[in-house]
């Protein structure tokens, strides 16, 4: 077996979960991850000499908290009491505590509300998922720099605070769902749609999303707003087996077979977004909108029978209350469903050209047969964070419309 191999899938599939873990007992994130990093570098020693352990998480865990009793150790004496916390494995709330899984533990804890709302979500998706400043960026749609200084910044105000790394009461759980659903919709947002790479979606980090929305769910099971996430996500989810085809590449919406749908999952996902409506006191917030624009979708039994006009409503309203790129991109390709490719050009023109602007512009342009000019903006959008199953999509859509040039 290659251990590089090994300790890479290990570190991907469980390190969060290991990270979680070593917080819950050190009470220190900085120390967590310092360890956690300290022990994957001693298994790349280890390993190809001795071979790979038969529980590589197990390993990884015993050493890295092994590595943090050490790191308090120094600490000197403030630290020995930490430490002895961490041998005893005391944990931070009492046993019978709502928030059993140390994943979802982690996400609370670092959604504090002394931390601005970006920041809790910054910093939970740089822990939680191992994100690089980059990924971050892209599904917070702000810049790598402005990422990283994020980061920086809470950290300091972490430590210049003494804000301690522990999981609120329960009765305090409340207060921090707003950030605990946005992580939670950024992390499955970034796993459906996984930019680079050989993937379209991180079918894994979908999956570990969906559980951990339950979770929430079934702990605030009152909460309109953890009802709209999980909505969102079944409904989302439920297109999945279709969205992809057998070599792993994209199939647009208008040519999913849509008898592969998870019927189960929409049906789940529709009786929680209308649960989630009934229970709310104020005007939609932006999950709800979002899980009623994937409901019309789930309802209509064709592409052709699309309620676009509706579609269009919904994102003006999501508009209103969350402007963002994306979100004004699928509006105009919802405009151009019923008001013809001319209509959603023009809605184009409006918007800062990206990547993804740049394919749809193409596909516009060829239902206009303007093939040239949908195969110059559309070579134009192959940039290196497109992932690679979408970038043999539209390479494809290239040699279809380039075959129709004069």
């Amino acid at each position: 077996m290659n251990t590089d191999a090994t300790l890479a899938a290990t570190v991907r599939m469980e390190g969060t979960r290991i990270l979680a873990t070593l917080v819950r007992t050190v009470g220190s994130l900085q120390i967590a991850e310092d360890a956690v990093q300290e022990a994957a570098l001693r298994a790349l020693r280890d390993w190809p000499r001795n071979g790979v352990p038969d529980e590589p998480r197990a390993w990884l865990t015993v050493t890295a908290r092994r590595v943090a009793i050490d790191l308090l150790r120094r600490e000197g004496a403030r630290a020995q009491k930490e430490r002895a916390s961490v041998e005893l494995a005391v944990p931070d709330l009492p046993p019978d505590s709502v928030v059993a899984d140390d994943r979802l533990r982690l996400i609370f804890t670092c959604c504090h509300p002394a931390l601005g709302l970006e920041a809790q979500v910054t910093l939970a998706l740089r822990t939680l998922c191992g994100l690089s400043p980059a990924q971050i960026a892209a599904v917070l749609l702000t810049s790598e720099a402005a990422v990283a200084k994020r980061l920086t910044r809470t950290r300091q105000k972490i430590a210049r605070a003494a804000i301690p790394y522990r999981v609120p009461a329960d009765e305090d759980l409340p207060a921090r769902l707003a950030a605990v659903c946005a992580v939670l919709h950024a992390f499955y947002t970034i796993a459906h749609t996984a930019s680079g790479g050989e993937r379209l979606t991180d079918v894994d980090g979908t999956q570990e999303a969906l559980r951990l929305a339950r979770i929430v769910h079934e702990l605030m099971p009152d909460e309109p707003s953890s009802m709209a996430v999980l909505a969102l996500l079944l409904l989302t989810e439920a297109r999945r087996a279709a969205r992809i085809d057998p070599a792993g590449d994209p199939v647009p919406l208008s040519e999913q077979d849509r008898s592969l749908w998870d019927a189960d999952a929409i049906q789940d996902g529709l009786r929680l977004l209308d649960e989630s409506l009934r229970r709310s006191e104020t005007v939609a917030d932006p999950y709800q909108l979002q899980a009623a624009i994937a409901a019309e979708h789930a309802r209509a039994a064709s592409y052709q029978t699309t309620d676009w006009v509706e579609i269009v409503r919904l994102y003006d309203l999501l508009l209103s209350v969350q402007p963002s790129g994306p979100a004004a991109l699928a509006r105009a390709v919802a405009v151009a469903e019923f008001e013809g490719a001319a209509a959603g050009l023009r809605e184009l023109d409006r918007l800062s050209p990206d990547h993804r602007w740049q394919a749809v512009r193409g596909e516009l342009l060829a239902r206009q047969h303007r093939f040239t000019e949908a195969v110059a903006v559309t070579r134009a959008s192959l940039t290196d964070s497109v992932p690679a199953p979408e970038r043999r999509h539209r390479q494809r859509r290239i040699a279809e419309w380039s075959a129709h040039q004069d």
